[in-house]
């Protein structure tokens, strides 16, 4: 499994990697949503991690973006991670096209669950 996390920052990068890491699953790294979007243009993931607050442009439209795609990769579950604790973000996040929504700091847990519900509702893989 391949895992693409745009995340601004490389601490929340190397934490999150080395969750993965654990149970076998590969993860790209972009540290803005321009990047992100160029790589899901060059290779394919099995589903993106996704930072809503970034400089530049933020998670939300990058998440529109993908969503708008006319190809396959419209499709990538997609799994926001946020800081933001605003009243009815994760209702925001789900009606702009995301999968599912966690919270920072990310547990392992909590990571593992929502990566295999989300796949586990869009595709056959698991992990």
């Amino acid at each position: 499994m391949r895992v693409l996390f745009v995340e601004d920052d490389a601490m929340n990068r190397r934490v999150v990697k080395d969750m993965l890491t654990i149970v076998g699953v590969t993860m790209a790294e972009a540290e803005d949503a321009e990047t992100g979007l160029r790589m899901i243009d060059a290779d394919d993931y099995d589903a993106i991690l996704m930072d809503l607050r970034m400089p530049g442009m933020d998670g939300l439209t990058a998440v529109r973006h993908i969503r708008a795609r006319g190809d396959a990769k419209a499709k990538i579950p997609i799994i926001v991670i946020t800081a933001d604790a605003g009243l009815g973000l994760r209702e925001i996040c789900l009606a702009d096209g995301a999968n599912g929504v966690l919270g920072k700091p990310v547990a392992m847990e909590a990571l593992f669950d929502a990566l295999g519900d989300t796949l586990a509702a869009d595709t056959d893989l698991m992990i």
